[in-house]
């Protein structure tokens, strides 16, 4: 061993002492730590526990009541069914006692029939309307109602194009727009976010109510010509009627309506002057004039030329019409009341004569939320499009022959 390492390993002799120190320390240290940890750890499992306890003991004492609570659910759920069974059968106990109760009379007893004072002939022909088709139905009774969404304004049209896609929706929102939208198909309009999917047309001129009508691929509308209804100048008492071709996107024909003093046919629908309607016979205009301001009026209208080929004064009263619509070429006026309440078919005029008002059903419409701005018949499906303060509603009707008894 040389002298080198000698004191090499006199130096580590003499330094091991104080480290020896340093390990005891540090021993000690650890130790303190881990019976701190130790406390803590035996703190937090006694919390768990005492936590474990009280969430059993919450437990225990929520499974009673829960237990007590679905019952009560359960019984409540029952006796909802029961109820709702109830009314289900209380409704139809009154629609069956309002319908075997007689109307209020159409037909109301005029000076002009009388011969009393301020008696003046119309001058209009009220032939019998001679039918096109085989059609000989009527309204047995509104079978159901299924509310589809809400959109737009309280006041609007939306149909389908009878003559037209089977699918396509048109709907026309306002009482004084020119912009109508149009749906591919009947789920599109149901989305909540409905707008996009729809294409718009604008119409040259704005309509004017809600009797505007879808039909064969046009747009037949009512416009407010210069000096219309309201507007005073030569044409205050006046219409147009625009025919809108609805691909093209233009103005095939329009007309000047042949009836002066165009007052509102529907004493609830102060908007629409010229309510049009399409049934399996064509085209057809309901109106009402100042002429007799009590009552409304039905033309058959030419659909090709816009020409008015028959009228007839009928005797279905203008107070607390609300809308109207036909079918198989008779007239369905429906009536409500102010507020708004169930509504009813109350009139009917079959312009042929087959349908006599002893045989004509006068149905109550389902419950509802409140008044028809319009009502869109579809031959095609018997159904009624309406639109009930922003609701877009249909109605499935139940036909029988016009030669049945009620």
């Amino acid at each position: 061993m040389g002298p080198r390492t000698l004191l090499l390993i006199l130096f580590l002799l003499s330094w091991s002492g104080p480290l020896r120190g340093q390990q005891h320390h540090l021993v000690e240290y650890m130790e303190r730590r881990l019976a701190a940890l130790e406390e803590r750890l035996a703190q937090c499992q006694d919390q768990s526990s005492r936590h474990a306890a009280e969430l059993r003991d919450f437990k225990n004492k929520m499974l009673p009541l829960l237990e007590v609570a679905e019952k009560e659910r359960e019984a409540l759920r029952t006796e909802a069914d029961t109820i709702s069974g109830r009314v289900d059968r209380l409704e139809r106990e009154v629609d069956y006692l309002e319908t075997q109760n007689p109307a209020l009379p159409c037909v109301e007893v005029d000076e002009k029939v009388t011969g009393g004072p301020g008696a003046k002939g119309k001058g209009r022909r009220n032939e019998k309307y001679d039918m096109v088709t085989d059609c000989g139905y009527t309204i047995s009774q509104v079978r159901s109602m299924k509310i589809l969404k809400r959109f737009g304004g309280p006041a609007g049209l939306w149909t389908k194009d009878p003559l037209g896609p089977a699918e396509k929706i048109y709907v026309l929102d306002g009482t004084q727009n020119d912009t109508a939208f149009v749906f591919p198909r009947l789920r599109d309009f149901t989305l909540a976010m409905a707008a996009r999917k729809a294409s718009r047309v604008r119409v040259p001129f704005p309509w004017v109510g809600t009797g505007q009508l879808v039909y064969g691929g046009f747009l037949y509308y009512a416009r407010r010509p210069p000096g219309g209804p309201g507007g005073g100048g030569e044409l205050e008492n006046t219409l147009q009627l625009i025919k809108f071709h609805l691909a093209n996107r233009t103005v095939v024909d329009s007309s000047v309506f042949p009836a002066e003093g165009l007052i509102p046919p529907y004493g609830l629908t102060a908007d629409t002057y010229i309510d049009l309607a399409a049934d399996e016979e064509g085209l057809w205009a309901v109106y009402a004039t100042r002429e007799d301001d009590r009552h409304l009026c039905l033309a058959k209208l030419d659909p090709q030329t816009l020409d008015t080929e028959q009228q007839w004064d009928t005797p279905c009263p203008r107070e607390n019409a609300e809308a109207a619509f036909v079918i198989c070429g008779t007239l369905y006026v429906v009536y409500n009341t102010r507020p708004a309440s169930r509504a009813r078919i109350q009139c009917s005029f079959d312009a042929s004569g087959t349908l006599t008002p002893e045989r004509a059903a006068l149905p109550y419409f389902p419950r509802r939320y409140g008044a028809h701005a319009s009502l869109r018949y579809n031959p095609r499906e018997r159904q009624l499009y309406a639109w009930d303060d922003g609701y877009q509603i249909v109605y499935k009707l139940e036909m029988r022959k016009k030669e049945e008894e009620v």
